[in-house]
């Protein structure tokens, strides 16, 4: 049985609303997109839909209480509630650089969490 669902692309300004087409998990058709980067996007977000991971850990003695961090590429996005909950758990002695790891392979995904600015100690 056919099925649609509706996205609405995010990869540029025009914002194109998307309406994808499958079939038992196969994609047969996506419609409304300016452009093939709309097709892609669709078919991404049907099939492994993905998110970069941003937030805040603690940060001891640093010149803020809080470090911004991120992952460095997108991780599935069933595992993005399941991420932050591990790095609310991590704590970070400053100084930390911008860039630096912070933690490596995030929940077994093969995608490392760094930190997002520099972090001066407290002198």
């Amino acid at each position: 049985m056919k099925k649609k669902h509706d996205f609405v692309c995010i990869n540029c300004p025009l914002s194109c609303p998307l309406e994808l087409t499958e079939e038992d998990g196969e994609v047969l058709e996506v419609s409304g997109h300016e452009c093939k980067v709309g097709v892609k996007y669709a078919e991404e977000e049907f099939k492994d839909p993905r998110r970069v991971v941003t937030t805040t850990i603690t940060a001891e003695d640093g010149v803020l209480p809080l470090l911004p961090v991120r992952t460095k590429e997108a991780i599935p996005k069933n595992l993005v509630g399941q991420a932050v909950r591990v790095l609310a758990d991590i704590v970070v002695e400053a100084p930390v650089e911008n860039g630096q790891l912070i933690l490596p392979n995030i929940l077994d995904t093969g995608v490392d969490v760094v930190a997002t600015r520099d972090l001066a100690r407290v002198e």
